[in-house]
Parts: C-alpha cells; sequence; structure tokens
C-alpha cells in the first residue's frame, strides 16, 4: 500500500467571485495525494465569502476558512497570514495557490516527486498563461539558479509552490520571530524562495509548464517579459524603488552581508561597478542579467539616490 502524502493547499482569496470555483475544482480533483485546502479570504465586497462557505459545507472535512472580516492588503500580506496561522506539522508538504488559476490534475503529485527525486525542500514551475480570449503563452522560469539570484527575484509564481514541512515549519519560525515587522514583506514568494537559498536548503525549478496561470485584462505577460518587461524594470531599478525592495527583504532575511547587499548599500560609484561585474551572478535570465549591468552601469555614471533605509 502506498503511503498516503499528506499536503495542504494554502489559498489567498479576495473578491474572486468570477472565477473562484474554478479554481477549487481543479484543486479538489488532485491526483495522488490525502488533501486540505485552508484559505484566507481578505474582506471582500462580493459573494465570494458565500461561495467559499458553500464548498466547505460539500467538503467540510477538506476545506477550512480562516477567520473573516479583517483586510490583509495585498496578496503577499495574505499569504503571510497563512504562513503564520496553519499549523504545518500535521502536513508532509504545503502548496500555494492563487484564486483565478486552473490546476491540471497531477500538479501536486508531480511536484512532490520532483522534491523527491531531486532531494530538495522547494519547488515551482514554468506556466502556461491564458487569456479569455483564447490566447496562451508559456512563462519560463526554469533559467539556471545563479549564486546570487535569490537576492532579486522570485523563481516562478508563488502559485507554482510546493514546500516540504521541514522548510515551510523553518519559514514560519522566521516569520514569527519577526511578528513586528511582516509589513516590511512585500512578495511572499520571492521571500520564501530568498529565505530557503539562504539558509542552504535546495530549490528545483521545472521545465513543465505545471499550471493554467490566468491573465485578466488588465494584466499582460509582456509587462514581465521581453523587451517591453526590460523597459519597465530598468526604469523601477533607475527609479531606486528596485534595489530599496531588495535591501528590505535582504534586511528581513538577515542578509545584510551578502556581497550584492553591501555594493548596493554602500551607495558608492564604485561600489556599483563591482555589482556591475558580478551582475550576471544575481539574476538567471539573460535579459535581466543585460538590465542589471545597465542599471549599474547608469548608477556609476550618475551615481546612486536610492534608500537605503532598513
Amino acid at each position: 500500500m502506498k503511503k498516503s502524502l499528506d499536503i495542504v493547499v494554502l489559498l489567498a482569496a479576495y473578491n474572486g467571485e468570477q472565477y473562484i470555483s474554478e479554481q477549487l475544482d481543479s484543486i479538489l480533483k488532485q491526483k495522488g495525494v490525502n488533501l486540505s485546502v485552508i484559505i484566507s479570504l481578505d474582506k471582500s465586497d462580493d459573494s465570494t465569502l458565500s461561495i467559499i462557505n458553500n464548498y466547505i459545507s460539500k467538503y467540510p472535512n477538506l476545506i477550512k476558512l480562516l477567520p473573516y472580516g479583517n483586510r490583509y492588503g495585498s496578496a503577499g500580506q495574505n499569504f503571510i497570514r497563512l504562513l503564520t496561522q496553519v499549523d504545518f506539522s500535521k502536513y508532509q508538504y504545503i502548496s500555494f495557490a492563487d484564486q483565478d488559476d486552473i490546476w491540471p490534475t497531477e500538479k501536486l503529485i508531480t511536484a512532490i516527486n520532483s522534491i523527491n527525486d531531486k532531494k530538495v525542500d522547494g519547488y515551482s514551475s514554468n506556466v502556461t498563461a491564458f487569456w479569455n480570449t483564447g490566447l496562451t503563452k508559456l512563462v519560463k522560469k526554469d533559467y539556471k539558479q545563479t549564486e546570487f539570484d535569490y537576492l532579486f527575484e522570485s523563481p516562478g509564481p508563488g502559485c507554482t509552490f510546493v514546500l516540504t514541512s521541514r522548510l515551510a515549519q523553518a519559514i514560519q519560525v522566521h516569520l514569527l520571530s519577526k511578528c513586528n515587522e511582516l509589513e516590511n514583506l512585500w512578495l511572499h514568494d520571492w521571500y520564501c524562495y530568498s529565505f530557503t537559498r539562504f539558509n542552504d536548503f535546495k530549490w528545483y525549478i521545472d521545465s513543465e509548464a505545471m499550471m493554467a496561470y490566468r491573465q485578466h485584462s488588465s494584466n499582460e505577460v509582456g509587462a514581465n517579459s521581453g523587451w517591453k518587461g526590460f523597459i519597465s524594470r530598468l526604469a523601477v531599478i533607475l527609479k531606486g524603488d528596485g534595489f530599496t525592495k531588495v535591501l528590505t527583504q535582504a534586511a528581513f532575511i538577515g542578509q545584510k552581508q551578502s556581497k550584492p547587499i553591501q555594493l548596493i548599500k554602500s551607495k558608492k560609484r564604485l561600489s556599483m561597478l563591482k555589482l556591475l561585474f558580478i551582475s550576471w551572478s544575481c539574476r538567471r535570465q539573460r535579459l535581466h542579467k543585460v538590465m542589471l549591468s545597465m542599471a549599474c552601469l547608469i548608477f556609476f555614471i550618475k551615481g546612486c539616490d536610492y534608500d537605503v533605509s532598513d
């Protein structure tokens, strides 16, 4: 008899009435796992709460809603709530889910098999972006991990993440130890990956697109890829926002002694030149490596004016 694989899916929701049923249906169809779903619903203005309660009435042993009524302000903070309040010792694996994607039935078991085969504690994957028009596009995230990429980026959408209980409990302990600073976190997925790599856990990025990643009219994959994404991201860095977010998260995790963090924090032209020389070890995708190199060169020429406060 196969050993049961106990996994909890953490789902952060907000005003999700249009798509959350389709997402929950695809989660409940997962094969090869003993499934639980725990939902945190940011205070909503639509029928999402009613929809969730209907699912709970149908699947009372599978789905749970954390106490409802507060506003968390972002998906990241909503996931942080889940990461700090769920007892991970009851499960072997922990997964994240957005409210509007569609999962293939083998998503979770594929991730778990990869975790065991690769002997890692964290998993993410490529995704297939799709629009209601029928357009689809591969979003590639499985570029080779580099020495310092975790200081600057996530390994893919958090909704592809699966963690071992060992890693999830370590993340929870860290978050609870910093409970007065949780609002400083921007993206839960980037934080989890950065914590993982910095603390010598291993991470695997799957080349298979293991999820249908819904895009809305206000979203474009082009905003995060290609030349349009290049220009957008470079503009963020040159405004100083990008480096400020890197420094804020590094302070939260305790990464201040990492070489790239020391160079960014110094705000010296010479430091930007030194960062330029190691910039290709700070990002995974070639275009993003070029982007960071250009930003370093521009800061070397004009000086640095971003915020370095902790």
